[in-house]
């Protein structure tokens, strides 16, 4: 065993009753360190060595008998969750320990951890992604298999229950996308559950032969030149219509760029004719961070000029403040990428463009137009901050029938 676990009487210090602490006494073997962790139990040195030192002692009564087995029931269990552990850790230990006995088991437990862990790493989004599966779940459990999801159990979930659960989503008229994002997310928690050796690989209800996520393709959605050129063109009949047409064609303008990058976007990224950013939706998910480089227009300097802080100092754009943190960053952003979605919309469905247009629509537009006036696929990808060509390539196999058939034709224009 790479530690030693016991029930100690700490006799460093003497409380004002005379008697001391006894705590639960931790040696890590490789780290050789030591930690005594509180029981909120006191006792004198008689006792202890009555109650505790003496495992024979078979005059124990009452009280006394109790408290020795709660003891034992501590060291017991600080045991068995330190063998868990391939390694001991004592971050890991402490975890396990200071929780109840059905947190491991418990799936609320688990997505509460995921949303906590996110939110600690400003993580906002993906935080939100495990809360919207989790008040799906929930209902699902607690309607149809009617167990509430306080006391909804890992075991509880398996193939039956999860195709009950995309029938479920079906009938109340959910797409599969829907179903594959929160099974998907779902599947997340139970990896995270054997990754900490709460759960055994036999409770998991995925994979082969099991259930299987619902597999869906995304169509993307963009306009023509056609169609950008009228939505540029279009009379926008107030100021927030005409803001919102100039942010959705500064992302076009940006290769694509999402809505979150623009808000974060400080002058000090600005350098003669362009600016540099990473790109927060994959900064996180990669080790090599890649920088990507755009380079300024007279349009998109006009754009700057006309909605910048004037005092060129900390963040572009007036979307976001120096002194928000990550949540009042979250909810500012989210409130700008509505704001120009719903304006932007109300131009299109008065000029016959498509009525679910959205910032969405300005990433892929950029793409298709590009490939359309003769870009390669590498840089597309490069635009794009791809990671591979595959993700490229996966783009334009996206494409709407109609992007496809107006490319197959125009190939032969010489």
């Amino acid at each position: 065993m790479s530690y030693n676990i016991s029930i100690r009487l700490d006799t460093r210090r003497i409380k004002d009753t005379g008697m001391f602490p006894v705590k639960l006494r931790v040696y890590g073997k490789a780290s050789k360190k030591e930690k005594w962790y509180s029981l909120d139990i006191d006792l004198s040195e008689k006792n202890y060595k009555d109650i505790w030192l003496n495992p024979k002692n078979k005059n124990l009564r009452g009280s006394n008998k109790d408290l020795r087995l709660k003891l034992q029931a501590i060291e017991n269990r600080a045991n068995d969750e330190a063998k868990t552990m391939d390694v001991f850790d004592f971050q890991k230990f402490e975890f396990k320990l200071f929780r109840k006995t059905s947190d491991k088991n418990n799936v609320l437990y688990h997505f509460n951890l995921a949303i906590e862990k996110n939110i600690k790493n400003n993580k906002i989004n993906t935080a939100e992604s495990f809360k919207y599966t989790l008040n799906s779940l929930g209902n699902f459990s607690k309607e149809i298999k009617k167990c509430p999801v306080e006391k909804l159990r890992f075991q509880d979930i398996n193939i039956d229950w999860l195709k009950d659960y995309e029938k479920h989503m079906l009938d109340l008229g959910k797409s599969y996308t829907t179903v594959s994002i929160y099974t998907r997310t779902l599947r997340v928690i139970f990896n995270n559950a054997i990754e900490v050796n709460d759960l055994n690989n036999e409770h998991y209800p995925f994979g082969k032969n099991k259930y299987k996520v619902p597999r869906t393709k995304k169509v993307k959605k963009a306009l023509n030149s056609n169609q950008l050129k009228n939505l540029f063109e279009a009379k926008a009949t107030t100021f927030n219509e005409t803001k919102s047409r100039d942010f959705w064609f500064f992302s076009f303008a940006c290769n694509g760029m999402n809505p979150k990058d623009i808000a974060l976007l400080k002058y000090s990224d600005i350098k003669d004719d362009q600016f540099t950013y990473y790109r927060a939706k994959t900064f996180d998910k990669t080790a090599e961070k890649t920088k990507i480089i755009i380079y300024l227009t007279d349009f998109t300097k006009g754009i700057i000029t006309k909605y910048g802080n004037k005092n060129k100092k900390g963040f572009v754009f007036d979307i976001i403040d120096n002194l928000d943190d990550s949540l009042e960053q979250h909810k500012k952003i989210k409130n700008f990428t509505r704001y120009v979605n719903d304006h932007i919309k109300r131009i299109a469905i008065a000029n016959d463009l498509p009525k679910d247009i959205s910032f969405y629509y300005a990433r892929h537009s950029f793409a298709t137009n590009s490939l359309r006036k003769g870009a390669s696929m590498e840089f597309i990808s490069e635009a794009l901050n791809h990671s591979d060509l595959s993700v490229t390539k996966n783009y334009f196999a996206g494409f709407e029938d109609e992007a496809k058939k107006e490319f197959a034709n125009s190939i032969m224009d010489f």
